[in-house]
């Protein structure tokens, strides 16, 4: 079968990624969807079942950093667009682990974009997925894509040095690059060392929402649909060169999650709610908010269509119906192999 165009997606086994896959599999059959992922500890192939025997889906088992093989696929292939999601994302972890968040994270960007910008066929559109963490944290000022970058993690940093990596080819080559900016995305699938499936796996456990510190830390939460939506209209309508916000208005404190969790899983009343919360010592380094605006993606005609209400029980039905589709991870499994981190601590991000 000819395809009319062939998309690249690395990360694509992982939370987002497999969203974004799955979506494009079934939305454009006349494209073929080319899938690059490692199947890290936070993947499963489990989230791409429903597309595996899917005639216009390929998957590939490889590490976004192995030139030989990334340069083997746009050798071999005509990759017309590439979406470039693979990442490490856990910010504690980063803390422990920052030279494999600077490998992915970094040095992954740097191997694709070399192999895509020489590719004998060259591509239209690299689109690479950032965070809104890359501004720092606010108390009150609200981040537009003018805004300083002012990293405050080792993997907002790694993610920042990336998006240098990407604009450098833009300016330099004028390759055509997009650069967006999430908010937290959540949903369905998505792996349980972040907080809405950490604290929906420790009630299910029987277990109390472990809440780290006491000062309001707060996040803005985008479901995962949502944010699909937002990269496919940046592919057809993003301005090349460009950065775009994508992000929501629904803010909501960590502690007022853990109780909206508590009452949906455990059903108790409102005198008990409380007794299912744990408030354990904070880690030294943690921001407390990230408020974007992003008028500039919603002048492309993109509107967050999924309410908090309806994005969160969607959430807990998925994990309420799929209980071990995380099982084959232990309780204490390292998210950085053979080095120290536990996944026992919440990190609010996305």
């Amino acid at each position: 079968m000819d395809f009319s165009r062939t998309v690249l997606v690395t990360g694509g086994a992982g939370f987002i990624g497999s969203h974004l896959v799955c979506s494009l599999v079934h939305r454009h059959p006349e494209w073929r969807i080319i899938n690059l992922d490692n199947l890290d500890y936070c993947c499963s192939p489990k989230s791409l079942e429903s597309i595996e025997n899917r005639t216009n889906y390929t998957f590939i088992r490889g590490d976004v950093c192995n030139s030989r093989l990334v340069n083997h696929i746009f050798n071999s292939e005509n990759i017309d667009i590439i979406f470039h999601l693979a990442a490490r994302t856990h910010v504690e972890a980063s803390f422990e682990s920052p030279s494999a968040f600077q490998r992915v994270n970094v040095d992954g960007t740097r191997v694709l974009l070399g192999a895509a910008h020489q590719a004998r066929h060259q591509p239209q559109r690299f689109i690479y997925i950032s965070t809104d963490e890359v501004y720092g944290p606010s108390l009150d000022e609200v981040f537009d894509e003018s805004s300083p970058v002012r990293p405050s993690n080792p993997y907002a940093a790694t993610k920042a040095a990336a998006e240098y990596l990407v604009r450098s080819y833009w300016d330099q080559y004028k390759f055509p690059i997009i650069i967006t900016r999430s908010n937290n995305i959540y949903g369905p699938r998505q792996y349980t060392e972040k907080v809405i499936p950490r604290f929906l796996t420790l009630l299910q456990m029987n277990k109390k929402c472990t809440i780290q510190g006491t000062l309001p830390k707060s996040r803005h939460f985008l479901f995962v649909s949502d944010a699909i939506n937002a990269f496919l209209l940046v592919l057809e309508k993003g301005i090349v060169g460009e950065i775009y916000n994508v992000g929501t208005s629904c803010e909501i404190p960590i502690v007022q999650l853990a109780r909206e969790l508590v009452r949906m899983i455990k059903s108790v009343p409102e005198s008990e709610v409380n007794d299912w919360l744990e408030f354990v010592p904070d880690r030294p380094r943690v921001d407390l908010r990230y408020p974007i605006k992003c008028e500039k993606l919603q002048h492309l005609g993109w509107r967050a269509e999924v309410s908090w209400a309806e994005g969160i029980r969607q959430t807990v039905k998925w994990y309420r119906d799929n209980p071990d589709f995380w099982s084959d991870i232990s309780e204490d499994q390292q998210p950085i192999r053979g080095e120290s981190e536990n996944t026992a601590t919440i990190s609010p991000s996305t």
